[in-house]
């Protein structure tokens, strides 16, 4: 007769009613089932020597002592309770099954006449193989099968919380670009704010035109501004070239004389996704601290370009009074790199340098995964 051998097994016993069946039978796999029966088997044939009935007897009762303990394995594992803790409650249901199945084959065997078990000696010593071997195997695989399945738990609340962390860092993410945007907002509204009110408190007759312009940039430019926000994304470059273009206009229209500009940015690179108001944080720039204070105005050039090695690069330059005159960078250059930083990683970088004969050229260079 023999022992058993329970595979892995997990959850618990009394199973309440049709999900609890429906839980318990999925934890009873053909993996824990096969291996039920392969270490019956071999258990048989180990004792079969030391057994005078037939091998097929001896293999059926190590296969029901085996199956016995599978199951009562797996259902202190199904059983919701916690007055114990469950690893308990699935080593002890193997420790009481071991005996208490090997009991059951014998009673079978004698017609349930259990002096008939005692006052039979070679049935007595039959009796403890077989238990003894269950026990002993079948506590050895429990304790195994519990051990891999707590280290299978931590594996999984290490990934958890990866992705728990990963998550908290994006929101983090998202929140830093929120706040920067919406320091940059009110700087670029004011400034421009600032500029109507010079032409209407001089009297141009250009004041209206301008105010005009003004009024139909911020309708595109507002809702453009909050779109990244709202969706969770970036937008694409090219929502940000098109606002590149009504603040030059505008600003063309308040100096028409002082001011020339153009604006080339290849159609390819308008595709790829780029935060909202970083390159206009840059034209504004060129704008208030290079053409205003020179007296002769000055040209603003925008453009970009995709390098060999996968790189790009957007730049602005102006011909304005240059570096020496606004050395000293303000908020917007700050909030720009933090959010290219943030958007791009730390191979992001914004560069500023001096043009001859004056004027000052930013640029802002990529790493090529920016790019997709």
């Amino acid at each position: 007769m023999s022992r058993e051998a329970p595979p892995p097994a997990t959850p618990s016993a009394p199973l309440p009613a049709a999900s609890g069946w429906t839980t318990y039978l999925r934890t009873l796999t053909h993996a824990k089932v096969g291996w039920t029966v392969g270490i019956a088997v071999a258990v048989a044939l180990l004792l079969n020597p030391i057994f005078a009935p037939p091998f097929p007897v001896v293999l059926g009762r190590t296969l029901f002592v085996a199956v016995v303990l599978l199951l009562a394995f797996t259902a202190a594992g199904n059983w919701r309770q916690t007055l114990l803790p469950r690893w308990l409650m699935q080593t002890a249901a193997v420790g009481l099954a071991a005996p208490l199945a090997t009991l059951c084959v014998y009673l079978v065997y004698t017609g349930g006449d259990v002096f008939a078990i005692v006052r039979n000696p070679w049935i007595i010593s039959g009796f403890f193989w077989i238990s003894g071997s269950a026990l002993f195997l079948g506590l050895v695989l429990a304790l195994g099968a519990l051990v891999r399945e707590r280290d299978a738990q931590a594996r999984s609340l290490q990934l958890q919380f990866e992705l728990d962390r990963a998550q908290l860092e994006k929101q983090a993410v998202d929140a830093r670009l929120a706040l920067l945007t919406a320091q940059i907002e009110p700087h670029f509204l004011f400034n421009t704010l600032a500029n109507v009110q010079a032409l209407v408190e001089t009297g141009s007759p250009r004041a209206a035109e301008v105010l005009k312009s003004l009024i139909a940039y911020l309708r595109a430019a507002l809702p453009k501004l909050h779109e990244s926000t709202a969706t969770g994304g970036m937008p694409t470059l090219a929502n940000e070239v098109t606002l590149v273009r009504a603040y030059l206009e505008l600003m063309h229209l308040r100096m028409p004389d002082r001011l020339q500009y153009v604006v080339e940015v290849p159609a390819a690179l308008q595709q790829r996704r780029f935060p909202s108001m970083s390159l206009l944080t840059l034209v504004e720039n060129a704008v208030r601290h290079g053409i205003d204070p020179s007296e002769e105005g000055g040209r603003i050039e925008v453009g970009g370009q995709a390098d060999a090695d996968g790189a790009w690069r957007l730049w602005v330059a102006d011909s304005g009074v240059g570096l020496s005159e606004n050395s000293a960078p303000g908020t917007g250059l700050a909030n720009l790199r933090a959010r290219l930083a943030s958007a791009f990683g730390p191979a992001a970088r914004l560069e500023l340098s001096e043009q001859a004969p004056h004027g000052v050229r930013a640029e802002i260079i990529l790493p090529g995964q920016a790019a997709t």
